[in-house]
């Protein structure tokens, strides 16, 4: 009967241990990452990492409307052409990505591309000089996104 028993409780105990290193090697796909927009133009993180399945939520705590749009000249994470309003006081979106890769992108109010897809400040066509002269830092961020 002791036997039996030892022999139960080595078992149990092989079983919690391969159960724990199943879950352990499994990616984490409950990945939930948030960026905020402060009450000033920017993303804040501007670069994230996640894992392939995890969501990116932004939120928008800001008094005016941003908007969330991929730069497809760098992305291979997907999500190519997305371009949604993120309304001001509160507005939130989410992207869930499937896939490893990158999501460049930029708020178009607050930022445009130049000739070599990168966000710049929107200039004297759309942006608010500064006494030094600066029309701002263009408004983007990034997201890496690991299998």
């Amino acid at each position: 009967m002791r036997k039996m028993l030892f022999a139960l409780g080595i078992a149990m105990a092989l079983v919690a241990v391969t159960a724990m290193s199943a879950s352990a090697m499994r990616p984490d796909h409950a990945d939930k990452k948030r960026v905020m927009v402060p009450d000033e133009d920017r993303f804040s993180p501007f670069a994230i990492t996640i894992h392939a399945g995890g969501t990116v939520q932004w939120q928008n705590n800001d008094t005016d409307n941003h908007t969330v749009v991929s730069d497809d000249a760098f992305n291979t994470a997907g999500h190519q052409g997305f371009d949604m309003i993120l309304g001001a006081n509160g507005g939130t979106l989410k992207l869930t990505f499937t896939h490893p890769g990158t999501f460049v992108y930029y708020c178009r109010f607050h930022a445009a591309l130049d000739a070599f897809n990168q966000p710049t400040a929107p200039g004297p066509d759309g942006g608010i000089q500064g006494s030094d002269g600066n029309f701002g830092t263009p408004m983007s961020g990034v997201i890496t996104v690991l299998p």
